[in-house]
């Protein structure tokens, strides 16, 4: 009889501890309000959405965020794609501020950068989907190679957060400002990229 219970007891919480396993692996699938669903709101902005705000003398109530909430030093925002649209465009402007873009798709961030990558001064970042990407490689005109850094995305919706580092109470405001200067637009097909 102690046999017996051992056995169903040992067969219980094997089937209990699986379906606990398959629960927490599905959560994600099954969410509705994942970081991707939430980012959508900014794909018809040609600006990040602010999703953390450094609190400063004159805006003491930071922004309700979504995310974790970062370092207090740190202003947040996000650009959401959808690549069926045409490759997303992400032009920075450095400046004294440590600025950082990571793309993410819905498994994860696939590419990060800091401002250290610009060259003379500009960051400009083209996500495109790998058809999108050997369009782009046939019509590179070979006297003149692109500056773009580009990157094939591995699916074709995801989003873009831009951290902005405050390293002093004094720029702040400047860590919120310099996360609402960063451009973000859908490149049409027969569009050419901006002269330098």
């Amino acid at each position: 009889m102690n046999l017996r219970l051992a056995y169903a007891t040992l067969c219980g919480l094997t089937l209990a501890g699986l379906v606990h396993v398959a629960t927490v692996l599905a959560i994600p699938l099954l969410s509705e309000t994942d970081a991707l669903s939430r980012a959508r709101g900014s794909e018809s902005l040609d600006h990040p959405q602010p999703i953390y705000t450094v609190a400063t003398t004159a805006n003491p109530a930071p922004a309700e965020a979504w995310l974790p909430i970062p370092d207090p030093a740190v202003a947040v925002g996000v650009c959401a794609y959808d690549l069926a649209d045409g490759p997303l465009r992400v032009s920075a402007r450095t400046g004294p501020l440590m600025l950082t873009l990571a793309a993410h798709g819905r498994r994860g961030a696939f590419y990060a950068v800091t401002d250290q990558a610009a060259v003379r001064g500009a960051l400009d970042l083209v996500i495109l989907t790998r058809a999108q990407y050997d369009e782009a490689l046939a019509s590179d005109d070979e006297s003149e190679p692109s500056r773009d850094v580009r990157i094939v995305a591995p699916d074709r919706q995801g989003f873009v957060v831009v951290r902005a580092v405050a390293g002093l109470p004094s720029q702040r405001a400047a860590a919120n400002a310099a996360v609402q200067a960063v451009a973000c637009s859908i490149d049409s097909q027969s569009e050419e990229p901006p002269a330098r």
